[in-house]
């Protein structure tokens, strides 16, 4: 019998030779790998396939390893991050957990180091999201304890019904509800009810959850990227940037 898939990592490394390395020791490890040979390879493939931890290497061909961070991390993605680097410096390790990472191995290292350390992270992070009250998809967060809702750092006010069906919602990230689906979660209606009251609350969802303006650095306002999306004939869902958008 194969290995349960313990979590699913990106290799980030230009070097043919340590990529190869790797993902034979993480696939025997137990874990799904997919591989990127640069940096702005790695953002479309991190982005694509929202990994559960990145490796990721610092200095690569066309971009460095930290800038990805920061690119990826604006761009919400929260996996954690072990560094791959040759320099042994002190002040480019600071630089690393200072973008978003978690922790640092330096070349030449033990096989056995990295899966060591993949694993560790992986417990860690899996402890402070149990531990989290913190709802987050992108840059919308729901605060469980407070029941606080923010968008890119601005408060929302929703009531009570509104905030059930956006938990509902984040809870299923990336999945499409449909309409009697949500009926029976929200409104506990186990009938045909009025589909009707869902499509209303969905737009009045949309209008404060997506129609939140943000000002640039160059003091232009803009509206946030979209987060609740429609499949005509099927139901709703809600999906980080970068998903596929569907008509509304």
């Amino acid at each position: 019998m194969s290995k349960p898939i313990e979590a699913s990592i990106v290799v980030v490394d230009d070097e043919p030779s340590i990529r190869d390395l790797l993902v034979a020791s993480l696939h025997f490890a137990g874990f799904e790998v997919t591989t990127a040979a640069s940096g702005s390879e790695a953002i479309e493939v991190i982005e694509r396939t929202q990994p559960d931890l990145i490796v990721l290497d610092v200095m690569l061909p066309d971009i460095d390893g930290f800038t990805v961070t920061s690119r990826i991390r604006q761009e919400g993605v929260s996996a954690p991050i072990l560094f791959l680097t040759a320099r042994d410096d002190t002040q480019d390790k600071i630089m690393g957990l200072t973008v978003g990472g978690d922790d640092y191995v330096t070349k030449p290292f033990s096989l056995e180091e990295v899966v060591a350390r993949i694993r560790a992270i992986l417990r860690r992070t899996h402890e402070q999201a149990e531990d989290s009250p913190i709802l987050r998809v992108g840059d919308l967060e729901i605060n469980e304890d407070s029941h606080d809702v923010t968008r890119a750092g601005q408060p929302i006010e929703l009531s009570p019904t509104e905030y059930k069906l956006l938990r509902y919602l984040m809870d299923n990230e990336g999945r499409v509800l449909s309409k009697a689906q949500i009926l029976d979660h929200v409104w506990q209606y186990d009938w045909g009810g009025d589909a009707a009251i869902v499509e209303s609350y969905i737009s009045y969802l949309r209008k404060k959850v997506d129609g939140v303006t943000v000002t640039g650095p160059d003091g232009r306002s803009s509206k946030v990227e979209p987060l609740i999306q429609t499949k005509r004939g099927i139901g709703y869902m809600i999906r980080g940037p970068k998903g596929s958008m569907d008509e509304r």
